[in-house]
Parts: structure tokens; sequence; C-alpha cells
């Protein structure tokens, strides 16, 4: 059984943890390829059926992978254990951060604080495209594990002075049982909740969810199915459907679109897609058109030209989108406009909040609604 480590001897043993710092404790535990129900980082799934011969449906995610005894699903984090689904991702992070909530990126959710960030490795998604993938295409027996209960998560995100904990970096879906079980806790001292996700989530396993969440940065890799699964692996329905019932459950969502060059940098797809956030979302969520560097599968693409993420803004204004973004460029990010006056509200440089003109919730200029959740 790998070495338990405390939340003392963690702290003792940790660098400093400033904004963005990576905490790198000494002691590292490596997880077990013989999985048991006893083993503390083996949980059972909070959502899955049984069927016959032994095998199980997990119900996390649309994939609804059919496991067999001793076998995996396809995000490498759920294993069939003598006819019952189980986890291998419980308390077992890899990657442990305190970012600034910019980063998630959330720019309408209590700008200039702090969020605790983590991950353990594992992705229902294949993305070409990955920045995580030595994480999010692994599993959590593969990669060095540091061993943090959720009651320590959340002892640690109130002593660091952390507003809220982020589930990040991989696919926080495939670690869903440790995600909600920190959740309930945090809520119940007042941390707040991000879920940071390409949203590929069953229903069911959404609403519970969204019983113990504040916020979510939703990825929308594409609005094509074709392009999605040649992209992902995924679907596109099921993460409107995603988008849909956050709205409906009152979680605040900010959208990221990833312009990937002959993937997803078709404007007449950008102004379907503003359209249907329109039409069942509304104005208010902040849509952010991420610019793509070469990385992991497609090094052979070039960066997204600066023009096409300015004209998909253009178009995503037009559309009646009320706060529109551009990521992974300078400036991109540093304003939020009044979509009334069209004065500055909130200014940025970097990750870093300047100035903050909005007092309980409006501008502070002309009076009028900003959407979000403001200190």
């Amino acid at each position: 059984m790998p070495m338990e480590t405390s939340r003392r001897d963690f702290i003792k043993t940790t660098f400093c943890a400033t904004c963005g710092a990576l905490l790198l404790p000494w002691h590292f535990a490596w997880a077990k390829e013989d999985f048991s129900p006893t083993d503390p980082h083996v949980k059972e799934a909070y959502f899955y059926s049984q069927l016959d011969n032994g095998k199980v449906r997990c119900g996390t995610c649309p994939h609804e992978c059919v496991v067999l005894p001793g076998n995996r699903g396809r995000c490498l984090t759920k294993v069939n254990i003598a006819g019952k689904l189980y986890t291998i991702s419980y308390a077992n992070p890899c990657v442990v951060h305190v970012d600034p909530v910019e980063k998630k990126p959330l720019l309408h959710f209590h700008p200039g604080s702090k969020a605790f960030s983590l991950a353990v490795a594992g992705c229902n998604f294949h993305c070409l495209n990955c920045q995580n993938w030595e994480i999010s295409q692994t599993s959590p027996d593969k990669t060095r594990n540091q061993n943090i209960s959720p009651d320590e998560v959340v002892l640690m995100a109130s002593g660091y002075g952390c507003k809220s904990i982020a589930y990040t970096y991989s696919e926080a879906t495939t670690f869903y049982e440790y995600m909600v079980d920190i959740s309930a806790k945090a809520k119940k001292v007042g941390i707040k909740n991000i879920w940071v996700s390409n949203a590929y989530i069953s229903q069911a396993a959404l609403n519970r969810l969204c019983d113990v969440i504040d916020a979510a940065s939703v990825n929308l890799k594409s609005f094509s199915d074709k392009i999605y699964w040649d992209l992902t692996g995924g679907h596109l329905e099921p993460v409107l459907e995603t988008f849909k019932t956050l709205h409906r459950r009152g979680v605040w969502m900010e959208i990221i679109n990833l312009v990937i060059p002959t993937y997803t940098d078709d404007l007449e797809m950008t102004k379907k897609m503003c359209g249907w956030i329109l039409d069942n979302l509304g104005s208010e969520y902040p849509l952010h058109f991420s610019r793509f560097f070469p990385q992991y599968k497609l090094i052979r693409l070039p960066p997204t030209p600066v023009e096409v993420l300015e004209k998909a803004r253009e178009i995503a204004l037009k559309e009646g989108l009320n706060h529109v973004y551009i990521g992974n460029v300078p400036g991109g990010c540093d304003k939020t406009i009044c979509p009334n006056c069209r004065r500055t509200v909130v200014q940025r440089r970097g990750y870093t909040v300047v100035a903050n003109l909005i007092d309980k919730g409006k501008c502070k200029f002309c009076g009028t609604p900003i959407s979000g959740t403001w200190d």
C-alpha cells in the first residue's frame, strides 16, 4: 500500500505556494496495478449498472463503457473488480497548484481570487491537440501522485486563502467521485467549487454534480459532430445538453472554443455556434475564443492567426453575446466591458486584476448589471 502523507507533513515539505506555483512534496506515492476495493485510492463508482456475466456499464459519461471483469473503461480510471465498477482516481492527485481564478479561465467569477487547483490523471476524450497529454492520456497508476483526502484538500485550500477549489488540468469528470466528495465538504465551509471540463458527462452524474459546484469552465470543441469525433472521439450533442443543464441549474459557466486551423476556424460554423448559445443559453455567459498552438498530435498545423480570432469575436458580438474574449493572445482578456455604456468595468494585466469597477454586480458608471459572480 502506498505510503500515506499527513496534511501537516505535506505542508512542511512543500515549496511556498504562490499563485501558479507547483506544490512539490518530497514524498510521493505510486498507485498500484493490482487494484483492491480496500485500497484508499479505489472507491466504488457512483454511477454504473451491473450486467450479465460480471460485466458492468459505466454511467458517468456518454460513452457508457461496458467493462468486463478485470478491464477498464475508455478513460482508464474505472475498473471492473469482481463485477462491480470502481474508480482508481480517489485521493491521489498528480498535480496540485494554487492559481489565479482567471487562469481557469474564469473572468466573471470572484476576480482576483485564488483557486486551489488539482488533477488526477485520465480523460474520457483523446484530443489530438491536448496540451496536458502527459497526464490526461494516461491513468492514475502510471503517474506520480500525492495522497490527499477530501478533508485534507479543503483544509489546504482554506490554509492557502483560496476562495475556491478547481478540478482541472486533466478531465475532472474522470475523477468524479473524488471531485464530488471534496465539493460537498468544501461547500459546507463556504469554499466555492469550479468544474473545468470538456462537458462530456451523463445527465445523471451532472445533476448530482450541480448540487455542489458553483462555476464551470467548459469547452465547446466544435459545432460539428464530425469534427468533434475526429478531434476528440466524442460527440457534440451531449456537450450541448450539459450547457443546457448548467444553465437550468443556475451554475455560472464560461465557454471556451479553441480555434484550430483547418478544424474549427470556419467562421460560418462560428456564427451558427454563437446563434445556438444565444437561443439556448442567453447573451450573458462569456465566450472565450482561444488561440491554438501546435502540440501533441497536431504539431503539423500553424498557430491560429490572430485576425481569425478577432473575426470570430466580431461575429459573436454581432450575434448578440455580451462578453467575448480572446485567449492565449496578449491583451485579449484584459478588459470586461459594460454592455450598455461600453466603459471598462474590469481591467486586467495578464492574470492580475488592476481595477474592478463593478459595485454589487453592477457597472459603477451606469448601473447596468454585469453577469457573473462578483465580490
